[in-house]
């Protein structure tokens, strides 16, 4: 019988709010922070293009758990459309496929914003993750094939002019997940006739986080010191970490939009080991597909409350 190799990294969990620099791969970012980190489990919540940047909550240890609740949440990104060119991937990087000299007003830019706000239909770009017959359109869109993406619904909660001059206008969108916002310049352009493109494009919000819980690579190599040598070594083991983990925020503030259980010890025990409990307390929800228990302000589960009972779903360590 094979025996199970020893995780590697050390059983940290939290979410890190990664202030992603323009070039660098979501990829890229979450190996640096498990590795800066010693972590031995992340993830992210939310895949941001290279030429993209800004906010990509990375979950660590147990958080990884809670990642579905934070790719639901609203996104804030500030984005600035070109007019004049379309391109193969709607953004810098693909070559220009369509040009036009016509350039819109920004009278012509307002008058549009209502038709993308709401609920919408959108199409994903050629070049994007979604699957086409298993396989990922920007791989077939490498290859040089045309493919005909359904469009789909999202959820644009609102579509804001910053500034506008004669060949660019800056946006700021808030908008649901699933959300392409290259399609939106897209879509934008040719509906304005003059075709567009994202030129830069920025994710300041991720619900539940915020702008204030940025960490920036830099802040978090300042954080690291050298490792010591020897067991005496100023910096070794977990002191080594101590400013590092200051960084990271609780795994329950990714599920705010649960209810909320608090719960005794003892039920924390038995429910820790698969086992239901009764849910006691004048305010306590009755019946719930999802809420998540907490003991002394610490995450035990996630799970459903049923007929005054809550089942757990997903355990979450002491």
């Amino acid at each position: 019988m094979a025996r199970r190799g020893k995780k590697k990294g050390r059983p940290v969990s939290g979410w890190l709010i990664l202030d992603k620099p323009f070039g660098m791969g979501s990829t890229e970012a979450v190996s640096k922070v498990k590795w800066l980190f010693q972590a031995e489990k992340a993830g992210h919540a939310g895949t941001l293009d290279p030429l993209a940047s800004g906010m990509l909550p990375i979950a660590l240890g147990d958080a990884t758990k809670t990642v579905p609740y934070v790719q639901d949440g609203a996104k804030i990104y500030r984005f600035t459309v070109a007019w004049g060119e379309e391109r193969t991937t709607d953004d810098l990087e693909g070559p220009v496929t369509k040009t036009s000299e016509r350039r819109p007003t920004e009278a012509e830019v307002g008058a549009l914003l209502a038709k993308y706000t709401g609920v919408i239909m959108q199409t994903p770009p050629q070049f994007s993750a979604i699957k086409i017959a298993g396989e990922r359109a920007y791989d077939l869109a490498r290859d040089g094939e045309t493919v005909d993406i359904p469009a789909r619904e999202v959820e644009i909660g609102r579509l804001d002019i910053v500034e506008h001059s004669a060949d660019q206008t800056v946006f700021e969108v808030e908008c649901g997940k699933g959300t392409y916002v290259r399609s939106l310049a897209r879509d934008m352009g040719r509906d304005l006739g003059c075709f567009g493109y994202i030129a830069a494009l920025r994710r300041t919000e991720v619900d539940p986080f915020t702008h204030e819980d940025f960490v920036t690579i830099a802040e978090l190599e300042a954080a690291l010191p050298p490792a010591g040598e020897g067991e005496e070594a100023p910096f070794s083991g977990a002191d080594r970490y101590a400013a590092l983990d200051d960084f990271l925020i609780d795994t329950a503030a990714a599920l705010e939009c649960l209810p909320q259980v608090a719960i005794s010890d003892d039920a924390a025990s038995k429910i820790r080991l698969g086992n239901p409990v009764i849910i006691r307390g004048r305010d306590a929800p009755l019946e719930a597909d999802e809420a998540c228990a907490t003991a002394r302000g610490k995450l035990v589960a996630i799970g459903a409350i049923e007929q005054g009972m809550f089942k757990p779903k997903r355990v979450f360590a002491g």
